[in-house]
């Protein structure tokens, strides 16, 4: 008998033991925030905000994890059915979004889109093969051309771009859909000619075929490029220095958006909240971790291309710092 109670009383105790660790197991949250190709800015972005959320994990118990996805339409659609936590997108694609607009139109509004703050300048960047000689987009017309792939922001600006120069995708001989990790592979191996994609700059994805097979960067300039950015709030001219890439010693003429990062109302507050925390205690180190963030600053990212209503998490945060009333 003495050794049947002794044997509880040990079981007792370990399970007393596990019980704390069993608690704070059950009290950890996972949350997603959706990318884009693993060779963009988007994946590093997204990386740099999980490695600050998760180095405070003890404190506030989250924990966080990239997912490498389609894009921009993608992650806003995603968002919308429930299956991200925070997403990546371009800021013409979150103003489309948030008033039912272009690739919206027949969902409607998406009422339930909240912006976070606003990362990086993205120029459209078009990259051509060496051999084919363009110095703007009107030189890869019959051309074979990566618009991007259905779902990704580039091929939303790229199609937004074709009807403001009254181009039909059958003006390229192909016209392909490759995802953003496989665009630069596909030019050095000859497959395609050229392709547009909207990046923060330095990108691996364009400091690969541009070391690779000497691709060339291609300014996207003109009468309707002008018009286009004259007609839509989320658009700028930019341009991409030159020496940037190798082969490419001339600047690029171009314009673009800016990248955003975008919750659900359904996000709950408090973890909109310390993710916000996260990046703005810690904004020395989050522009250390990747190139493109080296120049961001505070008051632009809680302003500039955000078209969607803040977050309540994040209005929190702003206001404790004073940056918002």
């Amino acid at each position: 008998m003495k050794k049947i109670t002794a044997c509880l009383s040990a079981l007792g105790a370990a399970v007393a033991l596990m019980a704390p660790a069993a608690s704070a197991l059950a009290q950890q949250r996972f949350i997603t925030i959706g990318t884009g190709g693993v060779t963009g800015v988007y994946y590093a972005a997204g990386g740099a905000i999980c490695r600050l959320v998760n180095k405070d994990r003890a404190r506030h118990g989250i924990r966080c994890s990239v997912e490498s996805t389609g894009g921009s339409v993608f992650n806003v659609n995603t968002l919308k059915a429930g299956e991200l936590d925070l997403g990546f997108t371009q800021s013409d694609v979150q103003f489309n979004a948030a008033r039912g607009l272009a690739q919206f139109r027949d969902g409607g509004p998406h009422g339930d889109l909240r912006a976070v703050f606003s990362v990086h300048p993205e120029p459209f960047t078009v990259v051509a093969r060496k051999e084919v000689n363009a110095r703007t987009l009107n030189d890869l017309k019959g051309k074979r051309f990566n618009v991007g792939n259905p779902g990704s922001g580039t091929r939303a600006a790229m199609e937004e771009l074709m009807a403001a120069m009254g181009w039909k995708m059958s003006d390229f001989s192909l016209a392909a859909e490759l995802k953003a990790d496989e665009h630069g592979p596909a030019l050095c191996d000859g497959k395609i000619d050229g392709f547009i994609f909207g990046v923060g700059h330095p990108s691996a994805n364009i400091q690969d075929p541009t070391t690779s097979c000497g691709a060339k960067l291609v300014s996207i300039t003109g009468p309707a490029v002008d018009r286009l950015i004259a007609d839509k709030p989320y658009y700028a001219k930019a341009t991409i220095p030159g020496g940037l890439y190798p082969n490419n010693p001339d600047a690029a003429q171009t314009y673009g958006v800016l990248a955003t990062v975008v919750a659900s109302s359904k996000t709950t507050p408090e973890t909109v909240y310390q993710v916000v925390k996260a990046v703005f205690d810690n904004f020395d180190e989050f522009k250390r971790l990747h190139p493109a963030l080296a120049n961001l600053r505070p008051e632009s990212m809680i302003r500039d291309g955000l078209s969607a209503p803040l977050h309540e998490g994040a209005v929190r945060y702003y206001r404790e710092k004073g940056w918002i009333k």
